[in-house]
């Protein structure tokens, strides 16, 4: 785990005096492919998925959050999110600003696997873009354009960036054994529950929940769903920073455990609805791409499989039973999806990772103590969900006292965000 991680920190060469690494065209190849099916993920993947399930006068709204996500918090991470992230650590929460607009990181600087600094920098970018995206899922239909800009700005700086660094970047979770292939806490239980946090913050949307709100295209949301699956083998396996044995093992036991979960949400939408749907079946897909990622590289196909049964049927249950008991807003089921399932994906990996799989090892799993694993990836939960909350919160309110109020105004929300907030429509019908 030493090595792996401070590859990632860019400092493996200094680790082994003498050894600097030469450029292997092959992984930096590899790595380019990765950052572009992340990419894709963002701005195409997830922007149609949750477009579909939007209400026509709001799709293109949708669209452009998840859009103008994917692009502002690029110029953030650069700017300065790489360097909070990745930088020289401090307490054990957030990294410093020795980075900042990327100083002393040349084009020429190579991680210990050989591809350019350059690359890891824009691949682990792609995260921090999509982790505030999925936050927008809770919020569509009734948030500010320009509140949800400043949040972006805020969020990534302060709150995407110190998860990351506590679990990636060496911090404290990192130096306390948490083990987080591609994302588990860091991008799904975060964006999961900052999205959940700003929809009791904002309030619900005008007749939630009896008035009946249709998404304008479930073969949108399902083509989303579709781009997001294939866009995932780059987030899970790109994930290992080679092109080697353990990629190819997250890059199986992601299509495994995704079309596993598929299956199970449909499966139990016979079971409660009588009939299967597209929307539950690219909602399971989802659900377990969402639930494997902290375990990617670490499982076996049994556990693949469990971890993506259990990320449908958790999944399930945040949206079918959590939501209705509690009356919570969460418009496109970001908390219940990518919280319920990210939530269990993390703690199942303490119970499934395997030694000879695990990221070098997580030193828990070189002493054989599981159950010390388990509880650091429950601790690794519990920080999340306290950081993430009140951070998540700090953050709205100020962006919200900067913009006049993060609601749209009630005529606005009637007419439709295309039109009040863009001035364009999603749909000509």
């Amino acid at each position: 785990m030493l090595f792996r991680l401070l590859s990632l920190s860019g400092l493996a060469s200094l680790a082994f005096a003498g050894e600097a690494p030469k450029l292997d065209s092959g992984n930096t190849s590899w790595m380019m492919m990765a950052t572009a099916l992340v990419m894709f993920m963002s701005p195409a993947g997830l922007a149609l998925f949750y477009a579909g399930m939007t209400r026509a006068k709001n799709t293109l709204n949708t669209y452009m959050m998840v859009f103008s996500a994917y692009a502002l918090a690029t110029v953030v991470w650069v700017f300065w999110g790489y360097s909070l992230t990745f930088g020289d650590d401090i307490a054990g929460i957030i990294g410093n600003l020795k980075h900042i607009f990327l100083n002393g990181i040349s084009y020429n600087n190579l991680e210990s696997s050989g591809y350019p600094s350059y690359v890891f920098i824009a691949f682990q970018g792609t995260f921090a873009a999509i982790t505030v995206a999925i936050a927008s899922g809770s919020i569509i239909e009734r948030t500010k354009f320009s509140t949800w800009l400043l949040f972006v700005i805020l969020w990534v700086t302060f709150v995407y960036a110190p998860v990351a660094h506590m679990v990636w970047g060496g911090g404290f979770l990192y130096n306390d054994g948490a083990l987080d292939f591609a994302g588990g806490t860091v991008v799904h239980m975060n964006g999961g529950l900052a999205g959940l946090i700003a929809a009791l913050m904002i309030g619900k949307r005008k007749g939630f929940p009896k008035t009946q709100m249709m998404p304008s295209s479930v073969i949108l949301t399902a083509l989303g769903a579709a781009i997001l699956w294939f866009g995932w083998f780059g987030f899970n396996a790109g994930s290992e920073f080679a092109a080697d044995n353990i990629a190819g093992s997250a890059f199986l036991m992601t299509n495994f455990a995704a079309a596993a979960a598929a299956m199970t949400w449909i499966i139990l939408d016979y079971i409660k609805f009588g009939k299967p749907t597209l929307l539950g079946a690219a909602t399971g897909a989802v659900a377990g791409l969402v639930a494997i990622t902290p375990a990617a590289g670490f499982v076996n196909v049994v556990g693949a499989l469990i971890i993506g049964i259990g990320g449908s049927v958790t999944a399930f249950f945040g949206v079918t039973v959590l939501k209705k008991i509690f009356k919570y807003d969460d418009s496109l089921d970001a908390f219940g999806v990518h919280f319920i399932a990210g939530l269990w994906g993390a703690i199942a990996t303490g119970f499934f990772a395997l030694k000879d799989l695990a990221w070098a090892g997580s030193p828990l799993h070189d002493k054989g103590d599981r159950l010390g694993q388990i509880w650091v990836q429950v601790e690794s939960v519990l920080v999340t969900i306290v950081f993430v909350a009140i951070m998540t919160a700090i953050v709205l309110k100020v962006a919200s006292l900067l913009t006049g109020g993060a609601r749209v105004d009630e005529e606005s929300e009637i007419i439709g965000l295309d039109s009040t907030e863009h001035g364009e429509k999603g749909f000509h019908l």
